[in-house]
C-alpha cells in the first residue's frame, strides 16, 4: 500500500531550505510508525539531494560535518534533538549501488525494522525494491544555477 500525505510542488533556494525542512520533517514525524522512517530522494546529479540531505540532518541534531557517504555508501549519525522522535539519522547513498540486494547485504532490515531510525536515501531509485510502501519521497529537479523545483 503507497501512502501519499500530499504533493507539493515548489521552487527551492538555498534561503528556503530552513522552511522546507522543517515542513518535511513534520510530515515524517506525522507517519513515524513502528518502524523506520524512510525519506527517498531522488534527482539528477547535482539537483540537491546532498544538500536537502544536510540541512535535514542539522534540523534533527545531528552531530559533525554531514556529508554524502557517495563512497562508504551509509554513514549513522546520533540525533539530539528531543522534538523528533528518532534517535539515529541513518544517510545513504544509492549512487554506486546496482542491486538491491547490495543494500540489504549492509543490515537494510535491522535498520529499516528500527524505529528510532530515520533513513534518507539519494538515489533511491537505484535500490527501489528496498523501499517500504510508506517511505516519503522527495523529487528534485534544475530549474536555474541558483534554483531547484521539489515536489514532496
Amino acid at each position: 500500500m503507497l501512502i501519499l500525505i500530499y504533493m507539493k510542488i515548489i521552487d527551492m533556494t538555498l534561503d528556503d531550505i530552513s522552511g522546507i525542512t522543517s515542513e518535511i520533517l513534520s510530515k515524517a514525524k506525522d507517519i513515524h510508525s513502528s518502524t523506520a522512517t524512510v525519506i527517498t530522494l531522488e534527482g539528477d546529479l547535482g539537483a540537491g539531494k546532498t544538500t536537502l540531505s544536510q540541512a535535514l540532518a542539522r534540523a534533527l541534531g545531528a552531530n559533525g560535518k554531514i556529508i554524502s557517504p557517495t563512497f562508504v555508501v551509509m554513514k549513522k549519525y546520533e540525533l539530539k534533538k528531543s522534538t523528533y522522535p528518532w534517535k539515529y539519522l541513518i544517510h545513504i547513498d544509492a549512487y554506486r549501488l546496482t542491486k538491491s540486494q547490495e543494500l540489504r547485504n549492509l543490515g537494510w532490515q535491522e535498520i529499516v525494522d528500527n524505529r528510532d531510525n530515520i533513513i534518507l536515501i539519494e538515489w533511491a531509485e537505484n535500490v527501489r525494491a528496498c523501499i517500504p510502501s510508506n517511505a516519503y519521497s522527495i523529487k528534485l529537479f534544475h530549474k536555474d544555477e541558483h534554483t531547484r523545483e521539489i515536489k514532496y
